[in-house]
């Protein structure tokens, strides 16, 4: 690499710089966007597996989440492989990741059902191993890329429209094309946009196992050029110091223990994804059963997807007028506003205004706030620097992954959890009144208390961006001094 570029810290980021990094979020929103919005779903009514069943088989692979993703962190902080810091794990751990995950939705219980549940657990489980050693040098080259706040927050802007198109092709399209794909059930259907109707499957039977492969391992495919974009033209700059003392395995628990800033965004980190996960996992359930017209979904979710693709680029205005936690409360309040104007839908779920009105203010608020707290990451990252002297970006993202993978879990897991306890049955395609409120709670009211919770939480952060500024301008003049000293 370019000595040159290296020492570039504070660089000014181009416009393909910030597409290829964004680039890699797109296409791991291909990946566990998908798992996380429709693979419960589809475990629990296309495989035949029981909610409880499919919400354990979550929380299993996440507990291994907790053990295994510190190890990739310290592993990825302490090694410099042939290539780059970070990049060559994306190279490396692309391939495996694209074929694991395509294997999610392989029909294999349609082929063996003697041995279905094993295969559904170990083949997510595989699949979440493997994308750790993506997911968090992928993390951890944020952070590397530039020290420049401003140049920060454009990135972040580039990342999550690059990531919320995936959003739009995962919620929006997905669905629509495993209908169009499924051959059991077909029906001329209203999808809910400007009158039109298209000939749809019933993508919630057994019989459409096969289409969830085919339109999944397009994806995949699709994800995969998109990673290998992502490693050939993006730029590492701000790197460990070659002399910067050996990374060991304790201190990711020394870092955690000291850096108040990265203890209040993991919890951020936690609450957010939770009940982001949450609407994730039981808007199939939610449209299915509780408003009866899951034909709506593309349209819909289209609707929702308005603001992450095409508003995105209102955030550094927005951020600029109301302040960093402000825009934190300005979104969670949507967010919450959205959730509600979609409890009021269940009172006449043929009035499709509502769904858009919901799923737009819900979205909007949704992507914004789990969205723009990626940018936080890098300032914590430098904080760990600033009183350590020891850059860890590694260890702090994967710590931040797995508050992140954990919130995943959590809102696959106790929607699941919720739809058992309640007595949902998969294979009725009418659900009791008790079940269709358990839908209504993991859709609508957990995820508002959530939304307060996180916005107490974010209160509690610490670092302002006059004191973002002054920590790595004193890192810079640090190294500065030891090199005019060497």
């Amino acid at each position: 690499m370019d000595a040159n570029v290296k020492n570039d810290e504070f660089a000014k980021l181009s416009l393909m710089d910030r597409v290829a990094y964004g680039l890699g979020d797109f296409a791991q929103n291909l990946v566990f966007g998908t798992v996380g919005g429709f693979l419960l779903f589809y475990l629990s009514t296309v495989n035949g597996i029981s909610a409880a069943t499919g919400a354990t088989i979550f929380l299993i692979v996440r507990l291994v989440n907790v053990v295994w993703d510190p190890w990739v962190g310290a592993t990825v902080d302490r090694r410099d492989p042939k290539g780059g810091k970070y990049l060559p794990y994306i190279r490396n751990f692309g391939i495996p990741l694209v074929i694991l995950a395509a294997m999610l939705f392989l029909p294999f219980g349609q082929w063996f059902p003697a041995i279905k549940l094993p295969f559904a657990f170990l083949s997510y489980l595989a699949t979440a191993m493997i994308y750790s050693f993506v997911n968090i040098p992928y993390g951890a080259l944020n952070a590397s890329l530039t020290r420049d706040n401003e140049e920060i927050a454009k990135l972040t802007t580039v990342r999550m429209t690059l990531a919320n198109v995936a959003n739009l092709m995962v919620y929006t399209l997905f669905p629509l094309f495993v209908q169009l794909a499924t051959s059991v059930g077909r029906e001329s259907k209203d999808i809910g946009m400007f009158g039109i109707h298209l000939n749809l499957g019933n993508y919630a039977s057994p019989q459409s196992a096969g289409a969830w492969f085919k339109v999944y391992a397009v994806y995949m495919v699709i994800g995969f050029i998109a990673l290998m974009i992502t490693y050939s033209k993006t730029k590492e700059r701000v790197l460990p110091e070659k002399n910067q003392e050996q990374v060991k395995y304790s201190d990711l628990f020394a870092e955690f223990k000291r850096n108040k800033p990265l203890q209040i965004l993991g919890l951020f980190f936690l609450v957010g994804f939770t009940f982001n996960f949450f609407g994730s996992t039981a808007w199939p359930f939610f449209l299915q059963y509780n408003i009866g017209h899951s034909e709506w979904n593309g349209s819909i979710s289209l609707i929702g997807s308005i603001p992450g693709i095409f508003l995105v680029a209102l955030w550094p205005l927005i951020r600029s007028k109301v302040g960093k936690k402000g825009f934190f409360y300005l979104f969670l309040a949507m967010f919450s506003a959205g959730s509600l104007v979609l409890w009021i839908w269940t009172k006449t779920p043929d009035t499709i205004a509502l769904g858009y009105v919901g799923r737009f203010l819900q979205q909007w608020g949704l992507t914004s706030a789990t969205g723009f707290m990626w940018s936080l990451v890098p300032e914590v990252v430098s904080y760990g620097e600033y009183t350590s002297k020891k850059r860890v970006a590694g260890i702090i993202n994967a710590i931040m992954g797995l508050f992140f993978k954990l919130g995943l879990a959590l809102g696959g897991i106790i929607p699941g959890y919720i739809n058992a306890a309640t007595g949902f049955d998969g294979a009725k395609k009418v659900q009791s009144a008790t079940a269709l409120m358990g839908v209504q709670w993991s859709m609508v009211w957990l995820p508002i208390i959530m939304a307060i919770v996180a916005g107490i939480i974010i209160a509690k952060y610490p670092l302002t961006d006059d004191k973002v500024a002054e920590m790595n301008h004193e890192i810079e003049n640090r190294r500065k001094d030891r090199k005019s000293v060497v």
